[in-house]
C-alpha cells in the first residue's frame, strides 16, 4: 500500500495576520536542528509512499540544501515510488530561481505558490510582501527549472476585494498557464491579528463572498480548470494526488510539530514538542461522509442513514445512481449539510 508523506516546516519570515497554523519565526540554527529531528523521526517508521508534501509554515524559507536533506532522508528511510508526486509550498517574496533549480535536482516535481490575489493592494492588506510581479517571476522560474506542475493559492472574501477585482486574479491565472488552483474563503480565526482587527477590516459581506465563490467556480471552469473538491481546481490529470488521500481516506504519515497522521488505521499527531498524541481510530463512516462530500464525485449514498431528500429538493445535493454529491450552492453550506447527515 502506497501512502502519502506529509512533512511540516513551521518556519516563516513573519506571521501573516490571517494565519492560525503553527509557525515560528525563521532562525537558521533552529531550522538546522528541526530538520535533524525530522530525519530522526523518519527512522521510527517503515512504509511506502507515492506522494511527499512539504507544507508549513513556509518550507521555501529553508536553505534549499535542507529541503534536499529532507527528501534524501525520506528516500533512505522509506520506499519512495519512482513516480512520486513531491510538492513544496513556496512564498514568492523570496527570489526562488536558484531554489527551484535545486528542488528539481532533488526530485521535486510540484510547487504550491502562495499568491492569494493578483491585485497588489489585496495582497498587501493580507500582510504579503510580494506583489504580482514576484508571483509571476516565481511561476516562470519554476518552469525554467523544469517544474511545470504549479498550484496557486487564491483567497476569497479578503480585505478590499470586490467581485470585479477578482477578474484581475483570473486574468493573471490565465496568463500564467498553471495546472492547479486552491481557492479558499477567508475565515477569521482566534489568535490571529485579523481577529484582533475584525471590527476594523474592510471585508465584503457574506452574500458577496458567496457570489465570489460561485464566480470563481465558473471563471476557473472557463479557463479549463475542473473543480474536484470544494476549494480545489485542476487542469485534467493535475489533481493534487497528495491532498486527495485526505479526502478519500487513504493513509498518510505526518512528521513534524503539529503534523497529523492517519496511519495503520490510527489517527495521531505530533504536538509542538514532537510528542506523539493519540487521536483515536480512523476510517469510520462518519469520516467517509465528512471528507468524501468535499469531493465533486461525492459519496456512495448507502453511507448515509439519514433522510437527505430535502437537500436534493432544495438544489443543495444531487443524486446520481448510487452516489450523492454537493452542488455548487451546496458547497457554500457544506458544513451544515454534513453535520445534518452524520
Amino acid at each position: 500500500m502506497s501512502r502519502g508523506l506529509y512533512i511540516h516546516i513551521p518556519f516563516c519570515r513573519s506571521k501573516c495576520p490571517y494565519c492560525d497554523f503553527y509557525s515560528v519565526r525563521y532562525q537558521q540554527d533552529a531550522a538546522e536542528k528541526y530538520v535533524s529531528r525530522l530525519i530522526d523521526e523518519m527512522k521510527k517508521y517503515n512504509s511506502s509512499f507515492d506522494t511527499v508534501y512539504l507544507g508549513g509554515g513556509t518550507p521555501s524559507v529553508l536553505a534549499s540544501r535542507l529541503i534536499g536533506e529532507i527528501i534524501r532522508a525520506a528516500r533512505e528511510n522509506f520506499n519512495i515510488s519512482p513516480d512520486c508526486e513531491i510538492t513544496v509550498e513556496c512564498n514568492p517574496s523570496k527570489d526562488l530561481e536558484k531554489d527551484f533549480e535545486d528542488y528539481a535536482a532533488f526530485g521535486v516535481n510540484r510547487v504550491s505558490i502562495g499568491m492569494q490575489s493578483a491585485r497588489n493592494s489585496e495582497r498587501f492588506a493580507l500582510g504579503r510582501a510580494a506583489g504580482q510581479a514576484q508571483v509571476a517571476k516565481a511561476v516562470n522560474d519554476a518552469k525554467k527549472a523544469g517544474i511545470y506542475n504549479i498550484s496557486l493559492d487564491v483567497m476569497l472574501g479578503i480585505p478590499r476585494q470586490t467581485i470585479d477585482s477578482l477578474d484581475e486574479t483570473f486574468e493573471f491565472i490565465s496568463q500564467m498557464d498553471v495546472t492547479h488552483i486552491s481557492a479558499y474563503m477567508l475565515k477569521i480565526e482566534e489568535n490571529t491579528k485579523f481577529f484582533e482587527m475584525k471590527d476594523r477590516l474592510d471585508l465584503p459581506d457574506e452574500d458577496t463572498v458567496c457570489d465570489m465563490y460561485l464566480k470563481t467556480v465558473s471563471s476557473l471552469r472557463s479557463l479549463g480548470f475542473d473543480q474536484y473538491e470544494i476549494s480545489n481546481f485542476s487542469k485534467p490529470g493535475f489533481e493534487s494526488r497528495h491532498n486527495l488521500k485526505y479526502w478519500e481516506l487513504e493513509e498518510y504519515l505526518g512528521l513534524g510539530a503539529s503534523a497529523h497522521s492517519y496511519f495503520n488505521k490510527k489517527r495521531f499527531y505530533y504536538d509542538r514538542d514532537f510528542n506523539i498524541v493519540d487521536d483515536g481510530d480512523g476510517g469510520t463512516d462518519e469520516e467517509k461522509i465528512m471528507l468524501g462530500l468535499r469531493l465533486n464525485k461525492g459519496i456512495e449514498k448507502n453511507l448515509v442513514k439519514k433522510d437527505y431528500s430535502r437537500f436534493c429538493k432544495s438544489g443543495l445535493l444531487t443524486e446520481n445512481g448510487g452516489r450523492i454529491a454537493l452542488t455548487e450552492k451546496g458547497m457554500l453550506v457544506s458544513n451544515y449539510i454534513i453535520s445534518e447527515l452524520i
